[in-house]
C-alpha cells in the first residue's frame, strides 16, 4: 500500500471530499493532530471525545488500538471506484500510522529498559513486546512498506524497518533516555528534539582526543597510585573512569552558558581522581598525603581528615570562560554531604545576585548507586529542590553506578529498578549510559547542563560501570561477587575500549597512544619524587569570602554588641508599623500596639521582641539574617510573626526589610519537614556567606535528633577535620514543662558532649537581653564559631523573662554567668541576706532558674542565691570564680531539671569543681535534680509537677 504522501504529488489517488475528511487529521493543514489531542487528553481526559479517549487510554496500557472512525458522508450514488479505493487506502494508512506512532511512543517510554546498559554484560535486558512492530498488528511484509509518521523521529515518512532501526539507534543504544514521565510539555519536548535530532552522538576528532586524554589522566593516575602506594586505601575510580571527561565537559558547556561557580560534593569513590585531574590538585601534593603528610601548614591547628575527606577549590578556563569549583569536605556518611554542597550554592547565588534565575552558580553531585538509591537525605534534597527558601536552579547528579554496594547486589539494595528512580519524585530527566561508551557518557552531561541551565531544574546522569577492584583496594570482593569479578578479571578497560575504537576509526595511531601514556606516566614520576620534600605553604580557609576574618583567640572574647538607645527605638518602630492598608489579623494588631508600647516606656521587652531587635540591627548593621526551621515565620508557639499575612489578600509583609534604605537582607523560611537536609542545607550556606547571620530553628529542640549526622559529623568537628569555620546557630526549644518526653529536651547533653577544643558554642539564655547580645556577638567578632542555643517556650511570654531597653544600650554586652535578678529593682519582693551570710548558692542554667526563683519566694529563703550559667561552653570558669567569690561561707550545689543522665551535668559537674578547688574548696559537687531516666521527661502532667515539686524542695531545703 503506498503512503499518502505530502510532497510526492504522482501518485496521488484522486481526492474528494470523502477522501480528505478520511485523511484529515494527516493533512498538511492540520500537522499534529493527534500529539495536540493527547496533550488535551494528559491534561483533561474529559476534554476529549469518548472515542478518542478509549483510544488514549488504551495507548497507556500499550495494547495495539483501532483508529477511532471519524464520522464522514456517505459515498455518493455512482462514485468512482477508484475513489471509494483511494478512501480505503488512506483509511488504512492512516491505521498504518497511528500504530506507527504509538511504537514511537513505546520506545520513548520504555525503550531505556533495553538499552545496552551494563559493560559487564551480566543481566542483559530482557525484550519487550511493546518495542516489536508485530505487537501493533504489523506482519514481516509490512515492514518495508512507506508509513506516513507526520515528522516524527526527523522524518515524514519511513519503512517500518526503518523506523524500527532509528527508534533502537537513539533509545535503546549505549543511553537510555527516561524522560517521557516529565508533566511540563516544554520540557519534555526539548528533550524529545535534542534526543531525536540526527544522530545522538558525534564528536570532532579534536573531541575525541580530548576524551582520549581525561581518560589516560584517570586510569594512569590510578594504576600509579595502585603501584607506588601498595594495600593503601584510595577508593580508586578503576571502571568509571568516563566521569573524568564527563565532569570537564559540565564545566566547558556550563562556562558557555553563563555559569561562574560549580559546587562539587561527592564521597570518597573517585575523589582523589577529581581532586586530581578535573580540580587540579598538584598531584605532588596528593602523593606528599599519599606519603603521610599533612593537608596543611605545620602551624596550623587542627586533627585534619583522611586524603579522600578533604575539600578543595581552583579555577578552570574553557574557551576563554572562567569557572571557579570548590570541592565540598565530607565525612564518610556518603550523601550527608549533598544538602551542604547546596546551602553554599545557594549562599554564592545570593553573592552574585542572582535570585531568579540561578544560572550563575550550580550544585554537581557525584553518587554512588547504593547511597543514591538507599539514603534518605537524597530525597529530602529533592523534595527542597524546587521550593522557595532552598531553590538553587537545578542540581546535576553524576551517580556512578558501580551496580553495587559494598557487598550488597542491587536486589538487596532498592526496590526500583534503577538507583535514580528516587529522582522521579521532581520529574527530573535521567539519562542512563553505558560507562564503556565515554562519548556517550560526556554527550550525556553536555544535554544535562544545557536543561539545567535552560530549565533551572533537577537533571540525573546514571553511568553504569564497575568497581574494578573491592569497596576499598584491599578488599576481596569475589568473596560475595564471583560472577561480577571473575567478569571484570576479563574485562578491558575504558581506556583500552575506546583507544581501540579511535584507532579504527584513524582518529589516533597506536604510536600516538603510547606516547601520551608514557608521557602522563613520566610527569607523575615528577611528581612523585617531588613529593618527598613537598610541604603545604598555604591553608585556603580564611581566602576570598572569609578574607578579614582571623582564628579565634584565647580570653573573653565579648565583642562590641551593645546599640545607641535613639538606634534601638528607630528600630523598634520599624517593626512594631503595618504599612498603609495592610489587613492584619486583630491578635497582629494587638501584638503590634504591645511592641510599640515597649519602645515607648522601654521596659517589658519580651523575649521574640529582644530577638527582633538583634535581627534588627545586624541588618541595619548591614549584615544579611537568613533564618529558617519548619513554621518559623510564624514561629512554633505563635511568638516571632516576622512574617505577617494580610487577612484578605495572604500577601506577606516582613517589617524587618523595612528599617531603612540599604540594610542587609532578612530572609525567613518556613521549611520543608526536614532536619538533615535543611540543616546540612544552612550549614553549607554558613560555610559561603561568613558576613550573613545564619539560623536554623527546630519545631521542638528534639527534633534536632533528625540532624544528628550533620552535627556530629560536620558542625561539631568540621573546624578541626577540614579547616572551615562556620558561625551556623541553632535555636533548639528546651525545657521541662509537663509536654511529654518527645516535646521537652533538646539533649542538651549530646551538644556538651561533643565540645572541645574551642569547636563551638552553647549557650542557654534566660533574658532577652543576653539573647540578644549573643547572637550580635555571632556577627560581631572577627571569627565564627557554631552557636547551640536551648531557646524557651514557656519563657517566651513569662512576666519575669523581659528585659529594658537600657540592658541592650551603650556599655551593654553578653553575661555568660548571670546574677541573681532578686537584687534587681524590678526582680523581687524577697530581699536577700547579704554576701557573707549566703547559706548556699545554687548554679543552674536555663528555664529552671524561674521555677527556683519563683519556689525560693514562696519560701522566703532569702539565704538562697541563685547563679545563672548562661554559656556552658567554653566554660566561664573566671567569670564564675569572680561570683563565687563573693559567698565566702556558701555551700554551692548544682540544679537542674533534666534527668541526672541528661543535661549539663555530667559536663559541668567537673568544670565547676575546678573552680572551687582554686577557691579552696575541697569535695564533690552536689546534684539536685531528677534521678536518671531512660527517658527525656515523665509522660503525664501530675508526674511532671511532682518531679519538679520534688527538686524545687531538696535545692531549696537548708
Amino acid at each position: 500500500m503506498t503512503a499518502i504522501s505530502r510532497r510526492n504529488g504522482k501518485n496521488r489517488p484522486p481526492t474528494s471530499n470523502a477522501v480528505l475528511e478520511a485523511t484529515s487529521f494527516l493533512s498538511g493543514s492540520n500537522a499534529g493532530f493527534i500529539e495536540a489531542l493527547y496533550e488535551h487528553y494528559l491534561s483533561d481526559p474529559l476534554s476529549v471525545d469518548g472515542t478518542w479517549r478509549a483510544f488514549f487510554e488504551a495507548l497507556h496500557d500499550g495494547k495495539p488500538v483501532e483508529l477511532p472512525r471519524l464520522p464522514r458522508a456517505a459515498p455518493a450514488i455512482g462514485a468512482h471506484p477508484t475513489e471509494e479505493k483511494a478512501i480505503a487506502h488512506a483509511e488504512a494508512g492512516a491505521q498504518d500510522s497511528i500504530r506507527a506512532i504509538q511504537l514511537i511512543r513505546a520506545y520513548r517510554v520504555i525503550g531505556h529498559r533495553e538499552a545496552n546498559l551494563d559493560p559487564l554484560k551480566l543481566n542483559p535486558p530482557k525484550p519487550l513486546p511493546q518495542l516489536q512492530p508485530s505487537f501493533y498488528g504489523f506482519a514481516e511484509r509490512d515492514l518495508d512498506r512507506p508509513i506516513f509518521i507526520d515528522g516524527q523521529m526527523g522524518r515524514e515518512t519511513a519503512t517500518m524497518r526503518e523506523l524500527v532501526e532509528m527508534l533502537r539507534r537513539t533509545y535503546c543504544g549505549t543511553i537510555g533516555y527516561e524522560y517521557m514521565h516529565i508533566s511540563d510539555p516544554e520540557q519534555r519536548d526539548w528533550l524529545q528534539r535534542r534526543i531525536e535530532g540526527g544522530h545522538p552522538v558525534s564528536f570532532t576528532p579534536e573531541g575525541k582526543r580530548a576524551i582520549l586524554n581525561k581518560l589516560i589522566e584517570a586510569e594512569i593516575f590510578e594504576k600509579f597510585c595502585a603501584l607506588k602506594f601498595v594495600g593503601t586505601k584510595r577508593f580508586g575510580l578503576d571502571g568509571g573512569e568516563s566521569m573524568v571527561p564527563a565532569l570537564e565537559q559540565i564545566i566547558k558547556r556550563g562556562g558557555k552558558l553563563g555559569l561562574k561557580d560549580i559546587v562539587l560534593g561527592m564521597s570518597h569513590r573517585g575523589r582523589l581522581n577529581v581532586l586530581a585531574n578535573v580540580m587540579q590538585k598538584p598531584y605532588r601534593q596528593l602523593f606528599h598525603e599519599f606519603q603521610g603528610g599533612s593537608a596543611k601548614p605545620s602551624d596550623v591547628q587542627g586533627s585534619g581528615d583522611v586524603k579522600y575527606h578533604l575539600g578543595a577549590s581552583s579555577d578552570r578556563v574553557f574557551d576563554g570562560n572562567n569557572v571557579h569549583l570548590s570541592l565540598t569536605a565530607n565525612p564518610s556518611h556518603l550523601e550527608a554531604v549533598d544538602p551542604v554542597a547546596l546551602g553554599k550554592c545557594r549562599a554564592k547565588q545570593f553573592q552574585y545576585g542572582d535570585k531568579v534565575s540561578r544560572t550563575s552558580v550550580l550544585t554537581l553531585l557525584l553518587h554512588g548507586d547504593a547511597a543514591f538509591a538507599g539514603q534518605g537525605v537524597v530525597a529530602e534534597c529533592f523534595a527542597m529542590s524546587g521550593t522557595k527558601g532552598f531553590r538553587t536552579g537545578g542540581t546535576v547528579h553524576f551517580v556512578v553506578n558501580n551496580q553495587i554496594g559494598f557487598t550488597t547486589a542491587p536486589a538487596y539494595a532498592r526496590s526500583s529498578p534503577y538507583p535514580s528512580d528516587v529522582a522521579l519524585m521532581v520529574q527530573a530527566p535521567i539519562f542512563h549510559v553505558n560507562g564503556d561508551d565515554p562519548e556517550a557518557v560526556v554527550h550525556c552531561a553536555h544535554i544535562a547542563t544545557e536543561f539545567r541551565q535552560l530549565f533551572h531544574k533537577d537533571v540525573v546522569v546514571d553511568m553504569f560501570c564497575y568497581r574494578r577492584f573491592g569497596h576499598n583496594e584491599g578488599d576481596e570482593p569475589s568473596f560475595t561477587q564471583p560472577l561480577m569479578y571473575r567478569e571484570i578479571k576479563n574485562h578491558p578497560s575504558t581506556l583500552d575500549i575506546y583507544s581501540k575504537r579511535l584507532i579504527e576509526e584513524g582518529v589516533i595511531t597506536q604510536e600516538e597512544l603510547d606516547a601520551s601514556i608514557a608521557e602522563f606516566r613520566q610527569n607523575l614520576e615528577a611528581e612523585f619524587d617531588a613529593a618527598q620534600a613537598h610541604l603545604p605553604d598555604k591553608a585556603d580557609w580564611l581566602d576570598g569570602q572569609w578574607t578579614g576574618l582571623e582564628t579565634a583567640p584565647r580570653g573573653d572574647r565579648r565583642g562590641e554588641t551593645d546599640v545607641e538607645i535613639a538606634d534601638l527605638t528607630r528600630i523598634g518602630e520599624a517593626i512594631s508599623r503595618l504599612p498603609p492598608g495592610f489587613c492584619a489579623h486583630k491578635t497582629i494588631g494587638r501584638l503590634m500596639q504591645q511592641k510599640a508600647e515597649m519602645f515607648k516606656t522601654g521596659e517589658g521587652i519580651d523575649w521574640s521582641t529582644g530577638e527582633a531587635l538583634a535581627f534588627g540591627t545586624l541588618l541595619d548593621d548591614g549584615f544579611p539574617v537568613r533564618l529558617s526551621g519548619q513554621d518559623s515565620s510564624r514561629g512554633t508557639f505563635s511568638q516571632r510573626h516576622a512574617a505577617l499575612v494580610d487577612q484578605e489578600s495572604e500577601e506577606r509583609y516582613i517589617p524587618l526589610n523595612h528599617i531603612r534604605e540599604g540594610q542587609g537582607e532578612f530572609e525567613v523560611v518556613d521549611s520543608l519537614l526536614s532536619e538533615q537536609a535543611v540543616v546540612g542545607f544552612e550549614y553549607g550556606y554558613s560555610l559561603a556567606e561568613p558576613r550573613a547571620l545564619v539560623l536554623w530553628e527546630a519545631q521542638f529542640g528534639d527534633f534536632a535528633n533528625g540532624a544528628q549526622v550533620v552535627i556530629d559529623q560536620f558542625i561539631a568537628p568540621g573546624e578541626m577535620k577540614w579547616l572551615r569555620m562556620s558561625g551556623l546557630v541553632l535555636l533548639l526549644p528546651h525545657g521541662y514543662e509537663g509536654q511529654g518526653p518527645e516535646h521537652s529536651s533538646a539533649r542538651l547533653e549530646r551538644f556538651l558532649q561533643l565540645c572541645a577544643d574551642d569547636n563551638m558554642q552553647i549557650a542557654y539564655c534566660t533574658t532577652p537581653a543576653n539573647y540578644f547580645h549573643v547572637l550580635r556577638r555571632q556577627m560581631h567578632r572577627n571569627f565564627r564559631k557554631p552557636l547551640i542555643l536551648m531557646t524557651p517556650k514557656s519563657l517566651l511570654r513569662h512576666k519575669r523573662a523581659v528585659s529594658a531597653l537600657s540592658d541592650f544600650g551603650p556599655g551593654s554586652s553578653f553575661h555568660r554567668v548571670l546574677w541573681d535578678d532578686a537584687k534587681a529593682a524590678r526582680g523581687s519582693s524577697l530581699e536577700l541576706a547579704p554576701d557573707d551570710k549566703i547559706a548556699r548558692v545554687i548554679l543552674c542554667t536555663g528555664k529552671v532558674y524561674y521555677d527556683l526563683f519563683e519556689a525560693r519566694e514562696k519560701r522566703g529563703a532569702a539565704k538562697i542565691e541563685i547563679l545563672r550559667l548562661e554559656q556552658l561552653y567554653p566554660f566561664p570558669g573566671l567569670a564564675l570564680m569572680d561570683e563565687l567569690t563573693r559567698f565566702p561561707k556558701a555551700e554551692i550545689i548544682w540544679c537542674q531539671e533534666e534527668p541526672k543522665n541528661q543535661g549539663a551535668w555530667n559536663f559541668i559537674a567537673p568544670c565547676v569543681e575546678s573552680v572551687l578547688e582554686q577557691l579552696g574548696q575541697k569535695g564533690p559537687l552536689p546534684y539536685t535534680g531528677r534521678k536518671a531516666s531512660a527517658a527525656p521527661a515523665a509522660g503525664q502532667m501530675k508526674q511532671h509537677q511532682a518531679e519538679l515539686d520534688a527538686l524545687l524542695d531538696e535545692a531549696l531545703s537548708l
